[in-house]
């Protein structure tokens, strides 16, 4: 994932969080603002997809070929990303 295609997601997911903050104000039904908010939540699982994907095929890559304590190290960080991703 590009650094121009986050930043439209991202901006993308500001418009929908934008539409959710109105759609409060107007008083709408809640489960019509559960489901935009379960929208912004699919939205943003994307760009963490994306974000890994990038880390993994670029950082993790590149520290595996130089191997060493760098490689160890770029290895336990992804794992942790993940699990923070998992969990949320």
């Amino acid at each position: 994932m590009q650094k121009e295609d986050i930043l439209k997601r991202l901006g993308r997911v500001e418009g929908q969080v934008r539409g959710i903050s109105r759609m409060i104000e107007d008083d709408r039904y809640c489960i019509d603002v559960l489901d935009q908010v379960a929208a912004v939540t699919r939205a943003l699982q994307q760009v963490s997809i994306g974000l890994m994907h990038d880390h993994l095929s670029h950082c993790l890559v590149e520290a595996v070929a130089n191997g060493g304590d760098e490689a160890t190290s770029k290895i336990d960080e992804a794992t942790a990303a993940i699990a923070r991703l998992v969990k949320s």
